[in-house]
């Protein structure tokens, strides 16, 4: 990878942008049921949470890791960068994937522990059900094709807008509400709250997940072509020149 940044401060960067996720998407999840008996104000609050979350820890984290914070991107990147010497090494990927499920699992029970909840009860939320995985596959299918279209038009600098937009309307228009991540599935098992999901349903969800994946690579040639070069941009440009000309305030 062209990154100059390590790769200790970048698998950190991953981590630590999972964990804040999870902890946004859990905790705004307890929160709402808090506040509101509606199971649409409840959704309605979590996906607020989790676009507004999302947005600013892939600006925020973007120019260190590329804020993957999701093990299919992490490995659509490396997939996509192998041709090249600038992609995913394969180090990189393995260092990246166990750094976000350990976060997502950090942020679960950060969560939890902010709202006074046990630190970890496995969920009871099954989500076993055909439609649900139709659902996954096309989250992760979309959320992929939009990451790596906007790679293809040199336009990644407007993926923090992008992929949050993605993942608020999918929570809407797919019946599983948009995981569309192994890391953040995982973490959701340890908190039996509201964005909870049941061991025995995240094997399942993250199978539809790995074949959104591979739509979404497909659908990326089909409609902008083969790569003449790798794909390191992704999600957000990683380079220690883009950090030193962040503003300072």
């Amino acid at each position: 990878m062209s990154s100059s940044i390590p790769l200790g401060r970048r698998v950190a960067a991953e981590a630590v942008g999972t964990a804040a996720l999870v902890a946004v998407v859990v905790g705004s999840g307890i929160q709402a049921t808090q506040l509101s008996h509606d199971v649409g104000v409840q959704l309605l609050a979590n996906s607020l949470a989790t676009v507004f979350g999302l947005g600013v820890l892939i600006t925020l984290l973007g120019p260190v890791s590329g804020a993957h914070f999701n093990p299919v991107v992490s490995a659509a990147a490396w997939g996509s960068g192998r041709r090249g010497q600038d992609g995913l090494s394969t180090r990189e990927f393995a260092a990246y994937v166990p750094a976000q499920i350990v976060g997502a699992i950090g942020g679960s029970v950060l969560a939890d522990a902010m709202f006074a909840q046990p630190l970890v009860r496995w969920s009871a939320h099954g989500r076993s059900a055909g439609h649900l995985w139709l659902g996954e596959v096309v989250a992760t299918a979309g959320l992929i094709l939009l990451i790596f279209g906007l790679t293809r038009t040199s336009r990644a600098h407007i993926a923090p807008v992008a992929v949050a937009s993605w993942i608020g309307a999918a929570y809407w228009f797919t019946s599983s509400t948009s995981f569309a991540n192994p890391a953040v599935t995982i973490g959701r098992a340890f908190t039996d709250t509201f964005a909870g999901i049941a061991p025995a349903s995240v094997g399942p969800f993250i199978a539809a997940q790995a074949v959104g994946t591979v739509v979404g690579l497909g659908l990326v040639v089909a409609l902008f072509g083969r790569p003449a070069a790798a794909e390191s941009d992704v999600v957000m440009p990683h380079d220690e020149t883009e950090l030193a000309a962040a503003p300072s305030r």
